[in-house]
């Protein structure tokens, strides 16, 4: 460790480490009050600090900043309702502005309170000119509509003119007609095209009315009627004359009012381009003193008032920089006294981090979704990279439908950068961040496609002809006892011959499922020697010798030797039953073997391997509680204050410990935790390797869908000869081969996968209760949302 933190203030950075995350370190920052805002504002900009809250228990109100937080609070506010009145606009922010932006805060906030008071005085303005401006459309249709009818049928009556919204007109009737009992006369005109409201400011279809009554009991009762059915009266002269001057001039205010509502328009489009311009600058700004003055509410005042103490984790390799970006603050901002810089000693836990790049971050969240890694233990994730998509390509093996994959994934890597840009939807942007992952997977589905000699379930002679050729004419449809070997084998993957034969099924089912096993095997064993691996690198012996011995004696005693069996049945050619063999190995150990026998001495072989199984369970349950408690009590002897450092829920010396005291060690629970720990492995051991079958399974399963869809859509279409029938076919065939093959399917094979190595891998060598590297970042702003 001291190596490491020595070399890590050397400037450069180490190689990037994905085994093990980043050594961390605890240090504490004493900064002058008057650099304490540039300080934190270049700690930002570097991004590899993580601060702790030192002031927990005040509430937000107490600290020290909250005035100016509450401050760039209202200035974020101000921004949204800029962001909302472009939005409404049409006017799209600019990311590259022409002019600078105002760095002081001071100055902004000046600035946006300005722009907001001219916004709102504009829109009050063009609110109520827009109101005036429909109340004169209207009114002038009442005119027009009124003036058409026929003057010799007007009764000298009162009468009350508007209009009334045509989807209340039939309602409206009605209610004039009961509150009245028939002593009104309605009459209706249908307005052509859609008015704005006056009220509401929306366009909608309405009638022109007029109501003729008789005493003002009955115009009362109209007007209310009126008011509740949202109908807008408007005075109406009964002398024709006066009715053509009247609409005369009503248009000539409506003119004017559209040139003042023109030209508000103008101004206010122009306002808000003024503000898109510099828009993102204000916001980044904004949320930039927003967070500063956050992070500087997390430090804690010293008991002379003139300096900020802060405390927070950081990998050992940015110590240099860390250092370099306080004193570039203490000069910049003309400070006598420079920021004290100093590591402290902790028994707390580090955060882990690692650093991932844009191919390897995908893999690395597909582990963190299950548990972020304890610091510095063995991270699953470098063999994740390769594993996952080998594992997800096993079910989902066939180069045409690995192809289809790639060139999809192609297309978002291609356009990458202006993705990454723009806001995705929910599933496209899972689709756009996994995009890596997905490479791999069609890469991966090509070369299992390739292996298992399928393209959309169609076999191909691709790297040679076939061994094999039928014995006479009539053997297409026999099985594999009538052919007969005329080349060599088939060089690479499954032989073309073997599709479409009748024994195709039991071929491909026995390959399948022997392969999932010893893959299985094979992955299960990587993960008990990747806790060999923790042991040795935290120091804990007893893991060693109690745990990962037993395990991997255990595992390989029964499946291990089973993977064997499966190996040596293949080379020799041998017919040995296996499921006899395994079967009898435990009902009847000393019976012999005859036929089922694969190589000599085998029957003693399976003794030992057998006995062997039965010796690691008591192995793995006894010895370890015991020798924890003998380390317990040689460690506190003549000790008072030593913490226990090494047992089986830390895999670190210097864990999330309090000394006080003596600690209580609970021998009972200890021993009943491993003996659940010894139960879990012994049973998962069997439920594992049962497991990985799933790969034959889904596997099987694909090959099977794919096959239906070529020979019983594609091929059925085809037998018609008649082109339409051929189209429908090739329609049906894409749409199913999308539909169900390339995405149920690609989605299902994905979460067996993740299961694999979540459950099966993983809890072999895994704690996965670590905690993330949250460093304070300017470069995580914009994935913020307010």
């Amino acid at each position: 460790m001291a190596e490491l933190q020595s070399g890590g203030g050397g400037g450069c950075c180490p190689p990037m480490d994905l085994f093990r995350s980043e050594p961390m370190q605890l240090v504490q920052i004493i900064i002058p009050i008057e650099s304490a805002h540039l300080t934190v504002s270049y700690l930002g900009e570097l991004g590899l600090l993580q601060f702790k809250d030192l002031n927990s228990e005040k509430s937000p109100f107490q600290r020290t900043y909250a005035a100016q937080i509450k401050k760039c609070a209202e200035m974020a506010r101000k921004l949204r309702f800029f962001k909302e009145q472009m939005l409404k606009a049409g006017i799209l922010s600019s990311v590259k502005s022409t002019t600078r932006a105002d760095n002081n805060t001071d100055d902004l906030e000046v600035k946006l309170g300005d722009l907001e008071a001219e916004l709102v005085e504009i829109n009050a303005n063009g609110d109520k000119l827009q109101r005036a401006h429909s109340e004169l459309v209207e009114y002038k249709l009442v005119l027009q509509k009124e003036m058409s009818a026929d003057p010799s049928k007007q009764i000298k009556l009162g009468f009350i003119a508007g209009l009334v919204p045509r989807e209340k007109s039939m309602s409206f009737e009605r209610m004039l007609f009961r509150a009245t009992r028939g002593n009104v006369f309605l009459r209706q005109a249908v307005v052509d095209e859609p008015v704005v409201d006056p009220v509401s400011g929306e366009k909608m279809e309405k009638n022109v009315f007029v109501v003729f009554y008789s005493g003002e009991r009955a115009k009362n009762k109209i007007l209310k009627i009126c008011d509740a059915f949202g109908a807008n009266r408007y005075p109406f002269n009964e002398e024709f004359d006066k009715q053509a001057q009247a609409i005369s001039e009503v248009s000539g205010r409506l003119s004017e009012l559209k040139t003042t509502i023109d030209a508000g328009l103008l101004h206010r489009g122009n306002l808000l381009q003024t503000i898109g311009d510099q828009f993102e600058q204000w916001n980044l700004l904004v949320k930039k003193e927003k967070s500063i003055y956050h992070t500087l509410n997390m430090l804690s005042l010293d008991v002379t008032k003139k300096c900020l103490v802060g405390e927070g984790w950081s990998p050992v390799f940015a110590t240099k920089q860390i250092q370099d970006a306080l004193e570039r603050a203490a000069f910049d901002s003309n400070s006598q006294v420079g920021a004290i810089f100093q590591v402290l000693h902790t028994k707390e836990s580090p955060p882990t981090y690692f650093r991932t790049n844009k191919f390897t971050s995908a893999f690395q969240e597909i582990v963190d979704a299950y548990g972020v890694a304890k610091y510095r233990e063995a991270n699953p994730g470098v063999f994740t990279i390769v594993t996952f998509p080998f594992l997800f390509a096993v079910m989902f093996g066939d180069w045409g439908h690995g192809i289809c994959l790639l060139l999809g994934t192609l297309v978002l890597i291609v356009r990458e950068k202006k993705l990454a840009s723009q806001k995705l939807d929910d599933i496209t942007d899972m689709t756009f961040g996994g995009r890596y992952v997905i490479l791999m997977m069609a890469l991966f589905s090509i070369y299992t496609g390739l292996i298992y000699n399928e393209f959309f379930s169609v076999p191909f002679e691709i790297f040679s002809h076939s061994a094999y050729a039928c014995r006479d004419l009539s053997c297409s449809e026999a099985t594999t006892v009538g052919l007969i070997k005329v080349r060599d084998t088939y060089p690479f993957g499954v032989d073309p011959v073997w599709h479409g034969s009748r024994s195709e099924l039991p071929f491909l089912n026995s390959l399948k499922m022997k392969m999932s096993i010893l893959l299985g095997v094979a992955q299960m064993n990587l993960g008990i020697i990747l806790s060999y691996f923790n042991a040795t690198f935290f120091r804990i012996g007893v893991n060693i010798w109690c745990q990962f011995i037993p395990q991997i004696i255990f595992l390989n005693s029964l499946f291990g030797y089973l993977s064997l069996l499966i190996i040596l049945k293949w080379i020799t050619g041998s017919q040995a039953d296996l499921y006899h063999v395994m079967i009898y190995m435990f009902l009847s150990p000393t019976d012999e073997l005859g036929d089922n026998q694969l190589f000599p001495g085998q029957k003693t072989a399976q003794l030992v391997l057998l006995l062997l199984a039965f010796v690691s369970v008591p192995w793995m349950l006894l010895p370890k509680p015991f020798i924890l408690k003998m380390q317990h009590q040689g460690r506190h002897q003549g000790q008072s204050y030593e913490p226990l450092q090494s047992t089986d829920e830390s895999l670190q010396p210097d864990t999330n410990h309090d000394s006080h005291g003596h600690e209580e060690f609970e021998f009972s629970e200890v021993f009943v935790h491993q003996m659940i720990h010894t139960i879990e492995f012994v049973l998962g051991a069997v439920s594992n390797t049962a497991s990985y079958l799933r790969l034959w399974a889904l596997s099987l399963a694909h090959s099977e869908l794919s096959s239906v869809f070529y020979e019983k859509v594609l091929l059925l279409a085809w037998g018609y000869n008649n082109i339409l029938i051929l189209i429908v076919g090739i329609i049906v065939f894409i749409f199913a081969t999308v539909g169900v093959l390339l995405v149920m399917e690609t989605l299902s094979a994905f979460l067996h996968a993740l299961r694999l190595h979540w459950v099966e891998f993983q809890n072999k060598f895994y704690e996965g209760d670590g905690y993330k590297f949250s460093p304070f970042s300017f470069a995580l702003l914009d994935d913020e949302d307010e």
